[in-house]
């Protein structure tokens, strides 16, 4: 099959009305992650006996203080974190396994591109590691770049973009490699509300043409009810799964849905849920 019908095929916007079959995509058992003490105490217990199931095509969200292991989770899902105890299964594989078929693609707080590559170049990146013929890579970039809204932007360089257009580019090349799970570590956390509003339904739109199963970590809790499926709360020291709440908001979603008494409802949901904590 051609590449351009492969990438055709990638983007089939998601029809919210049709019933979507609900494979567990991701699940953790009994997950504790522990980090030696520098002063050679006891060990400092990050997360202690996470249990979770993550759907196939769902978009979840992590909140909690900071210091409840968020991110910890989810660099222990991307191999990027060592468990001390338990297990985490990726569609029935080791996170390792999953890492090594290049089924991740990891968005990080910072966009982290390269100041002397331009746009596409960056992009590009992955699939030159990747050794994927240049004919491939240029159509491939192109619909990256087509996806996030910056095609006229590939030949400008990292500083002459705004912060929000440089995690547009941090997203399109996360997602160039066709990964099965798009892994965000608070893409968005040092953008002002208007650019991250934008962001939001931005990333809806692509979350919605590619049918990734999406896992967010965020503090911000409206940020989460208005992108999630289901929110996942975690209570700090060590890092539990205290609360997971159903997001039960009409899709497809516009900022509008933020002023409706139903998303108040929930955010509340999800604030009182930190209570005790």
């Amino acid at each position: 099959m051609a590449v351009l019908e492969i990438m055709e095929n990638e983007f089939q916007e998601r029809d919210f009305t049709l019933p979507v079959e609900q494979k567990t995509e991701i699940k953790i058992e009994d997950l504790c992650v522990e980090f030696p003490d520098k002063d050679g105490g006891d060990p400092v217990v990050a997360l202690k006996d996470v249990n979770l199931e993550i759907r196939q095509g769902e978009f979840i969200s992590l909140v909690g203080p900071s210091g409840c292991g968020k991110t910890t989770l989810l660099r222990a899902i991307a191999d990027l974190q060592k468990a001390t105890q338990g297990k985490i299964e990726v569609r029935g594989q080791s996170p390792r396994q999953i890492r090594l078929q290049k089924k991740y693609g990891i968005v990080f707080q910072s966009p982290v591109l390269y100041d002397w590559r331009t746009v596409r170049r960056n992009v590009c990146m992955p699939m030159e590691l990747m050794g994927m013929p240049k004919k491939d890579r240029t159509a491939r970039v192109s619909k990256m770049l087509e996806l996030v809204g910056l095609l006229e932007f590939g030949k400008h360089y990292p500083h002459e973009l705004s912060g929000g257009m440089q995690q547009r580019v941090g997203i399109a090349r996360a997602l160039a490699i066709r990964p099965e799970i798009l892994l965000m570590d608070e893409p968005f956390s040092a953008l002002d509300e208007f650019t991250k509003e934008k962001l939001h339904e931005d990333l809806l739109r692509i979350w919605r043409k590619t049918n990734k199963t999406v896992l967010f970590v965020t503090h911000n809790i409206q940020e989460a009810v208005f992108l999630s499926d289901r929110i996942v709360v975690m209570s700090p020291h060590p890092g539990r799964v205290s609360a997971v709440i159903d997001v039960n908001l009409e899709r497809p979603r516009g900022i509008e849905i933020k002023e409706t008494p139903e998303f108040t409802a929930i955010v509340s949901q999800v604030r009182r849920s930190f209570e005790g904590i």
